[in-house]
């Protein structure tokens, strides 16, 4: 008979559950967790980012959209303590965190997916989902190293949540093999898992589905309905793909040239004659994919 694993989570009977494990936030739906006030950044003499305010929302998918170049991904930078901005705030949860490092932002519970893969290629799937449990590791070197006391036990809880995200995203059979192997869409949702594994009360994503096709696309946007809808989260999702942010925001923000165009539900802000203008000098259209699915371009 084979020794059990006890890193593995004893969770298989609630397998119907989405993450959990995992910290629940529905009380505090519709509670402002974010506000972002008069961000202002400047590479040199370039504005990249000018006077721009943004909310988040317990429970809401947020889409920031725009043009290529329009600000967006150096906006969640600044969030998220990359970047600094020159002047304005960031607070989340009545704390400002402005000028934090990005490893204090992520402590508070904020999770960050990036636009272009910052895997490490030769660790395995659940390896890389275990950096993100890094912050949570307070035992010192000694319990660590000799695997006991303090240091076994937070071991156990981070693979064992490691092991739900894997489950969550359905790359079960993807646990062991490193990243380098694995095709760009599951690469993707690699990123996805460990921006999870910080267990985030607000979560960040930059382009989650950019590279992949019809059926990716649709995997993806259907986990983040369901950490929405079943853990309260609050989201701040950079999209093209206007279909998405249709089908599974509640709130979009349009940025152009580092400035806010517009901010409303969905349907509003693609009748807004700004929009329209700022993506395609008249009329707002949809330019369809290779995969069928449509994508806003810059065409000014």
């Amino acid at each position: 008979m084979s020794k059990r694993n006890h890193a593995v989570p004893d969770y298989w009977p609630r397998r119907n559950e989405v993450l959990p494990s995992f910290p629940k936030h529905h009380e505090q739906k519709g509670k402002q967790c974010l506000r972002a006030d008069g961000l202002n950044l400047s590479f040199g003499g370039i504005k990249a980012i000018s006077g721009v305010s943004l909310e988040a929302k317990m429970g809401e998918i947020h889409a920031l959209v725009g043009p290529n170049g329009a600000g967006k991904s150096s906006l969640l930078n600044c969030i998220n303590g990359l970047y600094r901005p020159q002047q304005g705030s960031v607070w989340f949860d009545g704390q400002s965190i402005s000028g934090l490092a990005p490893h204090k932002v992520a402590a508070l519970g904020i999770g960050r997916s990036f636009q272009r893969l910052a895997l490490f290629k030769g660790l395995t799937v659940l390896e890389n989902i275990m950096v993100g449990r890094h912050l949570f590791i307070k035992a010192g070197l000694l319990s660590g190293a000799l695997y006991w006391g303090k240091g076994s036990r937070e071991d156990v809880r981070n693979q064992a949540l490691a092991e739900e995200i894997i489950e969550f995203l359905e790359i079960q059979h993807l646990r062991d093999k490193p990243v380098r192997e694995l095709a760009y869409g599951m690469q993707k949702r690699v990123e996805f898992g460990r921006a999870l594994a910080v267990e985030p009360k607000l979560l960040l994503l930059d382009e989650p589905v950019a590279g992949m096709n019809h059926e990716e696309k649709e995997d993806i946007a259907r986990f983040i309905l369901d950490i929405q809808e079943e853990l309260g989260t609050a989201i701040i999702l950079i999209e093209h793909e206007l279909d998405m942010v249709m089908d599974i925001s509640d709130r979009v923000t349009v940025l152009s040239f580092g400035q806010v165009i517009a901010n409303g539900k969905p349907q509003e802000v693609v009748a807004n004659p700004a929009v329209a203008e700022a993506y395609l000098g008249k009329n707002l259209e949809k330019e369809g994919n290779e995969d069928g699915s449509s994508r806003i371009e810059h065409h000014a």
